[in-house]
């Protein structure tokens, strides 16, 4: 079953269960996935679903990192409630371990000899991390590794 499916299919069972909280992001999902395919008229594939519950994930983050500041600890919750049930769909995370090793390994492979060569290493980690990183951090750890070259 595709991704798309997965979550219509996960939209029906919080309804049967009534299960408010989780319809409500899972519908959320399902309107931005709808919304790109309408915007693009296309048929998503489950990359390009992915693509969009990350960016739901990290709008998330954003909120919360403002909510905090804000002193709104509430609406924080909130976030961090909804970015629970979108990681339900997201691909397990690398460690930081995993993607120092990921970063390491393509350093080696394409032959980068220093930041001039960020974006040739970036392209081959972008396509290997996809929803499994937070592309910042990726950045922030391949630039180190670099500029240690």
């Amino acid at each position: 079953m595709s991704l798309k499916g997965q979550i219509t299919e996960d939209m029906k069972a919080a309804m049967k269960a009534g299960d408010k909280d989780r319809l409500k992001v899972v519908r959320l999902a399902l309107a931005a996935i709808k919304q790109v395919e309408v915007d693009k008229r296309i048929e998503m594939d489950d990359a390009a679903v992915l693509a969009t519950l990350t960016k739901m994930v990290k709008q998330r983050r954003d909120s919360i990192e403002q909510f905090e500041k804000g002193d709104r600890e509430d609406l924080a919750k909130i976030e961090r409630d909804e970015i629970a049930v979108l990681q339900d769909y997201l691909p397990e995370q690398l460690s930081g371990d995993e993607l120092a090793a990921m970063v390491d390994e393509v350093i080696q492979a394409t032959g980068a000899e220093g930041i001039r060569d960020m974006g040739k290493v970036m392209g081959q980690i972008k396509a290997r991390a996809a929803g499994r990183a937070d592309m910042g951090a990726v950045s922030a750890t391949v630039k180190e590794r670099l500029n240690a070259l």
